[in-house]
């Protein structure tokens, strides 16, 4: 049975990430990010220095990363801010986790292109593979998260699992990207049945020479 992400108490917490700081190799990308900013301007970062510490966070306990306090109270000294308004940011947007997920955190769009064409389909694939929405598989790989538009809704069922998005899916498709993640695979991201981006299913039926040419420029379709 898959348990519901858990808070670690605040002590545990403290302990663990109090004396959070940049990698060297995130220093380098946090002056970048600053640098974009005038002076007087750094709160502008809240959002790409979140993501860049949540990214550290799953890179040291190998998951997808969450949030601790004391790692938004970093951020917030970062950029000269009351830890308030990064708090409020980190509340509003569903990409960052206030709570420990698994190594990959499955989001099951559930908004209604996706219900329509066999989103509980794929839900079911989830449940049989032992993920329960909410909660984390006992081995740490899973957590399941069903969300709202993830605004790829020509392409319905979808789901995205950590920076990738898996498009036109079924149950045995779900259940084949489920297993391939948890025997070390990388499935490949985006429609599952051979169909070009958002392109009409069977290939596209105007503008051909378009959609050629621009394959043929970027060696990979738009």
């Amino acid at each position: 049975m898959a348990e519901a992400p858990k808070i670690p108490d605040e002590a545990e917490t403290r302990a663990r990430w109090g004396s959070f700081a940049w990698t060297d190799e995130n220093q380098v990308k946090a002056n970048e990010i600053l640098g974009r900013y005038p002076k007087g301007r750094e709160q502008s970062a809240s959002i790409p220095f979140l993501d860049l510490a949540q990214r550290q966070v799953g890179a040291e306990t190998q998951t997808q990363g969450w949030l601790p306090v004391p790692v938004i109270e970093f951020v917030a000294r970062q950029i000269g801010v009351p830890y308030m308004r990064v708090y409020e940011v980190v509340t509003f947007y569903t990409m960052f986790n206030l709570a420990p997920v698994g190594r990959y955190h499955v989001q099951v769009c559930g908004t209604t292109p996706c219900m329509l064409r066999g989103s509980d389909d794929v839900l079911a694939a989830c449940k049989n593979r032992g993920l329960v929405k909410g909660g984390t598989t006992p081995d740490g790989m899973f957590t399941l998260t069903e969300v709202e538009c993830l605004g790829t809704c020509a392409n319905a069922p979808m789901v995205q699992i950590n920076d990738d998005n898996f498009e036109d899916l079924d149950y045995d498709k779900t259940t084949e990207i489920l297993e391939a993640l948890a025997s070390g695979g990388t499935p490949t991201p985006g429609p599952q049945f051979g169909r070009r981006a958002s392109c009409p299913e069977g290939g596209p039926t105007s503008l051909k020479a378009m959609v050629d040419a621009n394959h043929d420029y970027r060696g990979e379709w738009a």
